[in-house]
């Protein structure tokens, strides 16, 4: 399933097309992951989530043949699982995340999932930001998680992919 969505104003086509990710998508959503994270995933890790685990749902955000956008989940039981998700620091504060994000919801749903799950890290004050606006509610803390610097990551759960908050938008 694909999902077209308006672009950034300053772009011509105004379109954005939200599919699957493919292996040939690879290099750009490393690069994504690694101009987002101090901890990216490896190459390999991506490449396991398209190839090799029947969990996996990849989905990418695209603008003119570009990748500006991707996301990892895994499909577990009746939860989606949200694991990694950046949008290209260039393409940032335009809706995009909040479409893929949007976007994977409603595709676990249709699959049979009830409910999500991620961690985010304490100080993404904007990632927090938009996962509470989805409906997302702190449900723990793993403290000093994130190795680089120690930081904690927040637990969220939506117990409800039918809250109007996370998927009626």
């Amino acid at each position: 399933m694909d999902m077209l969505l308006p672009g950034k104003p300053e772009d011509p086509s105004g379109l954005i097309k939200i599919r699957k990710m493919t292996l040939g998508d690879l290099d750009q959503v490393v690069a994504i992951d690694q101009l987002s994270f101090s901890l990216p995933w490896p190459a390999r890790s991506f490449r396991f989530e398209l190839t090799d685990n029947p969990a996996s749902r990849c989905w990418v955000a695209e603008l003119d043949g570009r990748v500006v956008g991707m996301i990892v989940s895994w499909f577990i039981v009746d939860e989606i699982h949200i694991a990694t998700f950046a949008t290209h620091p260039d393409f940032r504060r335009q809706g995009i995340a909040k479409s893929l994000l949007l976007h994977t919801l409603r595709s676990a749903k249709e699959e049979g999932a009830i409910k999500s799950f991620l961690e985010v890290r304490e100080n993404n004050t904007a990632a927090l930001k938009m996962y509470r606006d989805f409906g997302y509610v702190e449900s723990g803390r793993r403290t000093g998680y994130y190795k680089d610097n120690n930081e904690d990551a927040i637990l969220m759960n939506l117990d409800s992919l039918d809250s109007p908050d996370s998927l009626n938008r």
